[in-house]
């Protein structure tokens, strides 16, 4: 009894399903009128088109998500090239940089090498002016003392006689033509000669002075037999003096230069007699020796 009812139950399921299978509905096919079991197969009909839209709608955004995965896929091969070319350029710029930066550090190095370098020029010149600047103290302080030397020493004479004074680091003893010589002579009085004794003395004492004695005169013109000019006048004056100092004093020559400037180098004005007696003169211009010095400029 059991198994008849179950035979009648399954006998519409069967023929619902060997019905089904003669006919293949598609999705959105309409639900088919007057076939046996039609409530069931229009609820699995319903069912089927709710499948079929929600399959739809799927593969809709399954498409849209292609899409989509596509532009991504899109952008990042843009991106990735941007990135390439980015990375090329830093790369590029790193190496540029590197290039510069070693450039720079060169640069630097040599600057630095030669900042040093003038530094130690700097310092040896420093230290050379220093030198220079002792050596020159030292001749300033010799000049200095020469001056004091010679002054006290011909303190016997009258300003308008002679005159002691320190002029560009020499010591000049001018000598007027009162004291040594007659107009338009070269012979020396003996007052004169008592000067020049005085001074022989001092030059005696310190063997390593230099002798320049110039003659000057005024701008009156003279022209005689023995000398054309005042210039051949002051020459030979110098020389007088010159003779008198190494030949009566034993004071060796290489030690004196003899030389006359006549009338061109006045030391006052020739318009007057006071000046003109001013400028009849014969300087002695004694100069230490400076060889220490000029062997340190020779050196620098």
């Amino acid at each position: 009894m059991k198994n008849w009812n179950l035979f009648i139950w399954m006998f519409p399921m069967a023929w619902l399903f060997s019905t089904s299978c003669a006919s293949v509905y598609q999705c959105g096919d309409p639900i088919p009128e007057k076939k046996p079991g039609g409530k069931r197969l229009k609820a699995v009909i319903e069912e089927r088109d709710d499948l079929c839209t929600n399959l739809n709608n799927a593969n809709a955004q399954i498409k849209a998500l292609d899409a989509n995965l596509s532009n991504s896929n899109e952008n990042n091969q843009n991106l990735n090239e941007r990135l390439n070319s980015l990375q090329g350029k830093y790369d590029a710029l790193m190496r540029e940089n590197i290039s510069q930066a070693e450039l720079y550090d060169a640069a630097m190095k040599q600057k630095i090498t030669e900042i040093n370098n003038k530094e130690l020029q700097l310092k040896e010149r420093e230290r050379a002016l220093k030198e220079l600047q002792s050596i020159i103290n030292r001749q300033d302080s010799i000049t200095q003392r020469l001056n004091d030397i010679v002054r006290n020493a011909l303190l016997g004479f009258n300003a308008d006689e002679l005159s002691v004074e320190i002029k560009n680091g020499k010591v000049h003893v001018s000598m007027s033509d009162k004291l040594l010589f007659r107009s338009g002579s070269t012979n020396v009085e003996s007052k004169g000669r008592e000067a020049l004794q005085v001074l022989a003395g001092v030059l005696e004492k310190n063997p390593d002075i230099h002798v320049l004695v110039e003659g000057h005169t005024d701008n009156i013109p003279i022209r005689t037999a023995q000398f054309r000019d005042n210039w051949d006048l002051s020459v030979v004056r110098a020389t007088s003096i010159v003779r008198i100092l190494t030949e009566e004093h034993q004071l060796s020559p290489l030690r004196f230069t003899a030389s006359g400037k006549g009338e061109f180098l006045p030391r006052d004005t020739n318009e007057t007699r006071e000046g003109r007696a001013r400028n009849r003169r014969t300087e002695i211009i004694l100069s230490p020796k400076l060889d220490e010095l000029m062997q340190l400029l020779e050196n620098y």
